[in-house]
């Protein structure tokens, strides 16, 4: 178990079905709007809004205010959690701006080029950066970080590269059924075929320092 320094304390723990609400429910409630407003057109201020638009600008707030309370009832937020704030009220903020639908959608892009260029740049340095805002909640040795950060840096760059052709490609809706489930089911199947890493890895209790996750030298692949 990761000690944490003195002063300092790690997140509160808080019921699993508040936070996967709060995680989950903005994303949620943007696909139930969306299906309700996208055939629709509004009239503000002398310009025509698209539903997606509306949709769009709603779900900023929506989402800023979730992370607020899972930040109030936690006392934390992950960095992944914090950039993701950041890039939706940034791109969303463009679309609902520009009235273009176009940064919306190249956001998740973002996301994922930025998470899986972090943890490339630190397996370049011989660091499984995942390690640092995971070992909590993953106890591995620093083979299985190196091995898992290298899976998942790969991933990330795919989904980035998935998510440019899908928005480029096909439809309003048809990008929107990918980014409510077919992101989220991607992720969630990544994790679980990772069982094998997770069991092979398993750092063990009376484990020393040289189990410590994150360290350096490991080539495993």
């Amino acid at each position: 178990m990761a000690q944490h320094p003195a002063g300092k304390t790690g997140p509160k723990k808080i019921n699993p079905l508040v936070k996967t609400g709060l995680e989950l429910g903005p994303i949620i409630l943007f696909f139930a709007a969306y299906i309700w407003l996208k055939d629709r057109t509004f009239l503000i201020g002398g310009r025509e809004y698209e539903g997606f638009i509306l949709v769009t600008a709603g779900f900023i707030p929506l989402m800023l205010i979730c992370t607020g309370i899972l930040w109030k009832l936690t006392g934390h937020l992950s960095k992944m959690q914090i950039v993701t704030a950041v890039l939706i009220t940034v791109f969303g903020g463009l679309s609902v701006w520009l009235n273009d639908d176009r940064f919306f959608k190249m956001k998740p892009t973002l996301i994922y080029l930025l998470f899986g260029g972090a943890l490339g740049v630190g397996l370049l340095r011989g660091e499984s950066w995942l390690a640092l805002v995971m070992e909590e909640v993953l106890p591995l040795k620093p083979e299985g970080w190196m091995v898992l950060t290298r899976r998942l840096c790969a991933f990330f760059l795919g989904l980035a590269v998935l998510n440019e052709v899908i928005w480029r490609t096909m439809s309003t809706e048809s990008w929107v059924y990918f980014k409510t489930f077919g992101l989220t089911a991607a992720i969630f199947a990544f994790f679980i075929t990772q069982n094998k890493v997770f069991t092979e890895y398993a750092l063990e209790e009376e484990g020393g320092d040289a189990d410590k996750p994150g360290g350096k030298g490991s080539d495993a692949s």
